[in-house]
């Protein structure tokens, strides 16, 4: 049985952390680095280990949009008291923190639902390359002519809906779950900024469910908890520096800049398979 050390855990939060709001597949990233370092990539161990990692993005996801989570929460809690204060005050993040609740929704329900099938045959490095690959299509088409015409607060229960759907296409490893957000977002109408802050608002309930649920699947003599504190540690110096260049990056730039990197991952992981470097699961 391999274990994962800490050089493992390093690599692996490195990975994690840059790839996770990058419209690039942290899942599919993860993988490959597992097959790259050794590690049996269908181990439960080593899934629930790339799984609780994840909170150090979360984290990051929460210190870096601190007063936004602070003003949605507390909205959010106030708006849960008498209805006849809503009615003669509306408040716009009452409304936003309950989008976001039914946003983060689907996934929970497919997440639970498609476990054996996501686990399992879906854990495959060609499904990997070729999502990679394929949705790269996906986000050519939202980048086409965006509308751009919704801001955050101006998105309703459709368009939320829609995004939150999109979302749990990204349980197939390879196509991102910011990329899947995003071009869903574009696709509705959201301006680029607008549909990235939603993505890394959803990205909270989705990554802290995945990471609590694989608590269950921590398996010690594969993963000590030194090494998931250090690659949980490293995700979050990584994930905290790769929001900020995201957002500075799509207030100027379509998201399909990512696109040849993606296409050239996905034929680099089919030739590494192709030629037996990397096995597929």
């Amino acid at each position: 049985m391999s274990s994962v050390g800490y050089l493992d855990a390093i690599v692996l939060g490195v990975v994690e952390g840059l790839t996770e709001f990058l419209p690039v597949s942290s899942t599919g990233h993860l993988t490959v680095a597992e097959g790259l370092l050794g590690l049996k990539i269908d181990d439960p161990a080593v899934t629930s280990f790339t799984a609780i990692i994840q909170f150090g993005a979360i984290v990051a996801t929460f210190l870096y949009f601190r007063a936004d989570f602070v003003r949605l929460a507390l909205a959010w809690l106030r708006g849960l008291g008498p209805a006849r204060g809503r009615h003669h005050a509306p408040d716009p993040d009452y409304r936003f923190a309950w989008l976001v609740i039914l946003g983060s929704s689907p996934i929970v329900v497919v997440a639970l639902v498609g476990k054996d099938l996501i686990d399992g045959p879906l854990r495959n490095l060609w499904v990997v390359a070729g999502s990679l690959i394929a949705w790269s299509a996906v986000i050519w088409w939202a980048e086409r002519n965006p509308r751009q015409e919704y801001e955050e607060t101006e998105l309703g229960v459709r368009e939320v809906l829609i995004i939150g759907l999109m979302q749990c296409v990204a349980l197939v490893p390879g196509v991102s779950r910011s990329g899947a957000t995003i071009s869903a977002g574009l696709m509705v109408g959201a301006t680029r900024v607008a549909a990235t802050r939603l993505s890394f608002f959803l990205a909270v309930p989705a990554l802290t469910g995945a990471g609590v649920y694989s608590l269950k699947d921590v398996n010690t003599e594969v993963v000590g908890w030194g090494p998931m504190a250090v690659g949980t540690f490293v995700s979050f110096l990584v994930a905290y520096a790769a929001i900020a260049w995201l957002l500075k990056l799509v207030a100027g730039h379509s998201i399909a800049v990512f696109n040849p990197y993606r296409i050239v991952a996905g034929l680099v992981v089919m030739g590494l398979l192709a030629t037996n470097v990397l096995s597929a699961t």
